[in-house]
């Protein structure tokens, strides 16, 4: 995806949450009990009742329903949050001269800037819906660093998954690309949306000085995840497989590749060739490779045997090597402990996965690479 598409995708969808999201932009309000009672039957009802009036115009009644509601007393962050969001809406359907009804107006409107100044004016009255259109507002004028900031100190790790897309809009517009990652990160944990996880993957690629290692990882990652693009990501992947040696890896890459319909340039069958006689050629002298493996005074020919064998479809006997390779000296304990938790997750073992990435310790980068494979291994 070029930059102008990636742009055009996040105000489809941010335009999508102005059209709908808040109470404040004068949409319809549907008012319900959730199961875990977090809004009482003895409030619900009557904001219910009160939204119904002022949908035919009986404002008065709406607003004595209102009441009605903050009467019962005791009301809970939940409770008085929609109370606050009804009294929104009736007077935006009022047309009245409150800073709550200007608020809506200039919203609506498309004054932004006029929406900025009016929430300035009404600090401490702002709901979540009201906070949110601010933020558009700043998206809006383009004060994309500012929305960033807005955001962050308004919301916290509250953020509703559309606030976290605006969130995104801005952090590529003011060029954050460490706020992307972050906000993408915490819509693929919420979410696991395919959507999410191939911008995040995406974003991570242009990671600075990363290694063809860590690249490698990212479309294994983008492999399981279901955010394989095409063709060349497919031939992305088996040539850094065979780079690396790991020919079987490569076998496999090629063949789902082709199972897809999407490799069928000419130059697939000499690459599936070449996979293939490397692979035959690792068979062949693996035993020779295990006992040198074993013999040598340091773990990480051990560790690339087991990363080996998860391409060979062999993920318990991976488990196995990788440990032998990290129970001895001088081993490179950030590359085995990523390839420890990528056996056992390829092995079905999600939990202990996610334990061997978390004790991951090296560059950015390496860090990087890690959270996603724990990412990935919590899907």
């Amino acid at each position: 995806m070029t930059a102008q598409d990636f742009r055009t995708a996040l105000r489809t969808k941010v335009a999508a949450f102005l059209l709908g999201a808040a109470v404040v932009a004068g949409t319809g309000l549907t008012l319900t009990v959730p199961a875990d009672a977090a809004v009482r039957s003895a409030v619900g009802k009557p904001l219910q009742e009160a939204q119904s009036m002022a949908a035919s115009g009986n404002y008065s009644g709406a607003m004595a329903k209102v009441r009605q509601a903050e009467g019962v007393g005791g009301l809970t962050p939940e409770e008085s949050r929609v109370v606050e969001q009804m009294k929104s809406y009736i007077e935006s359907k009022q047309g009245g001269s409150g800073p709550k009804a200007k608020f809506s107006n200039d919203y609506r409107s498309g004054r932004w800037s006029a929406v900025l100044s009016d929430a300035d004016e009404m600090h401490g009255q702002l709901d979540g819906n009201d906070m949110a259109a601010v933020a558009t507002a700043y998206y809006r004028l383009g004060r994309n660093a500012e929305c960033v900031k807005y955001i962050k100190g308004h919301f916290g790790s509250g953020a509703s998954e559309l606030v976290l897309q605006i969130e995104r809009a801005c952090a590529f517009g003011a060029g954050d690309d460490a706020t992307q990652t972050e906000t993408l990160t915490e819509l693929v944990a919420r979410t696991g949306k395919t959507e999410y996880w191939g911008q995040l993957l995406s974003s991570a690629e242009h990671a600075k000085a990363l290694k063809d290692h860590q690249t490698l990882d990212l479309y294994r990652i983008r492999m399981i995840t279901g955010t394989m693009s095409g063709a060349k990501d497919y031939t992305l992947l088996a040539k850094l497989a065979i780079e690396f040696g790991f020919n079987a890896e490569a076998q496999s890459v090629i063949q789902k590749g082709i199972d897809a319909k999407l490799l069928t340039d000419p130059s697939t069958p000499r690459l599936m060739g070449m996979a293939t006689s490397q692979a035959q050629a690792d068979v062949a002298s693996w035993p020779k490779q295990l006992a040198a493996a074993k013999a040598a005074p340091s773990g990480d020919a051990l560790v690339k045997l087991g990363e080996d064998l998860i391409g060979q479809g062999k993920a318990n006997d991976a488990v196995g090597l990788i440990q032998q390779g990290i129970a001895k000296d001088k081993a490179d304990m950030t590359n085995a402990q990523t390839r420890l938790g990528q056996a056992y997750l390829a092995a079905g073992q999600k939990d202990q996965a996610v334990r061997a990435f978390g004790k991951v310790q090296g560059t950015p980068n390496e860090m990087l690479v890690a959270k996603l494979w724990a990412l990935a291994a919590r899907k």
